[in-house]
């Protein structure tokens, strides 16, 4: 049995797989209204834009050198306003609208990337600055001259702007099906199948012997911070189709769950080390706690205390599993 569990400590994937099979019988069975087609289906919907923004965080993560991105809810927030405010209320359509949107996101990530990538900034820093810096700039964006300065949010779409986020395909929402598999599947391909990953990998381990390997660091860290953006707005598209709202509060604390998801994931933070699949597992683990809770009827507060105690938790397994191997 030790070396059973053993096993599935050491093998991140393993143990996230065990973990979310206790979860899902424990609220299937103690939580009403949880095991039903609907509910379960619901719950992939909810978890799509999370689960984007956790991806990015892997990639920048992954990158080493203190990688992170703090900016990734207000890059989402920044790219909903710029959608709502374009179709919603001049009108525009709405196809060009997603696009600039869309720009808008990979134009903010590469920004955050320069700034990392060449100068001495730290991440940190940066991505902090850059959260309330956009944070900012969708607050300006939301506001209606003709209904004074305040923060305005915008409701006012087509019908067709809902299929991205409302439509379901044989009881399967559509962004599930048609945008958040489909990127998994790409970012795989990315990561395991091309020099691009390799390097990645090579960079977040190592960066100095990745220099040595004629390597170009700071072009890669480039590339993770531009495609955080990418993923930013594209999770920005989503969820205001969604909810039918653009507001200029959409994506505030969605980072830190982000990052959470990343380092339960099986992630490290020192960078280098994590797997697609491991960070996709803890995308349905994170989205199914939340889910349980809120149907249990569990207040949001002791919801967010959990979201602290599994990132703390996990953290420890990483630290655990780095000491077992420099025995």
């Amino acid at each position: 049995m030790k070396i059973t569990w053993n096993r599935i400590v050491e093998n991140r994937v393993l143990f996230l797989t065990v973990l979310f099979i206790i979860l899902f019988a424990v609220f299937s069975f103690t939580v009403k209204g949880f095991f039903t087609f609907y509910n379960l289906t619901n719950m992939t919907q909810y978890g799509v834009e999370l689960g984007l923004l956790a991806l990015a965080e892997m990639f920048v993560i992954l990158s080493g050198g203190g990688g992170i991105d703090l900016s990734v809810g207000s890059m989402l927030t920044i790219v909903a306003m710029i959608i709502g405010v374009l179709i919603g209320r001049t009108g525009f359509n709405p196809s060009l609208s997603i696009l600039i949107g869309l720009v808008a996101g990979v134009l903010m990530g590469y920004g955050n990337g320069f700034l990392v990538s060449y100068t001495k900034i730290p991440a940190f820093i940066v991505t902090l600055a850059s959260l309330y810096v956009y944070k900012s700039l969708a607050m300006i964006i939301s506001v209606d001259p003709r209904f004074g300065p305040n923060p305005m949010p915008v409701s006012n779409f087509p019908e067709s702007f809902y299929l991205a986020g409302q439509l379901r395909i044989g009881g399967f929402p559509f962004q599930v099906l048609f945008i958040f598999i489909p990127v998994i599947l790409i970012l795989q391909f990315l990561l395991n199948r091309t020099i691009f990953g390799r390097h990645l990998y090579g960079v977040g381990s190592n960066e100095t012997a990745a220099i040595f390997s004629g390597i170009n660091v700071k072009r890669v860290r480039l590339v993770v911070y531009t495609l955080s953006g990418l993923l930013s707005a594209l999770a920005g598209w989503i969820i205001t189709s969604r909810i039918a709202s653009a507001r200029p509060d959409i994506g505030s604390g969605y980072e830190l769950q982000a990052i959470t998801i990343a380092v339960l994931g099986g992630v490290s933070i020192k960078g280098g080390e994590g797997t697609t699949g491991g960070v996709v597992l803890s995308i349905a683990i994170i989205t199914m706690l939340y889910n349980g809770m809120q149907l249990a009827g569990i207040h949001q507060i002791w919801q967010l205390g959990s979201l602290g105690l599994v990132l703390v938790g996990s953290v420890l397994l990483n630290q655990i599993l780095i000491s077992r191997r420099k025995i």
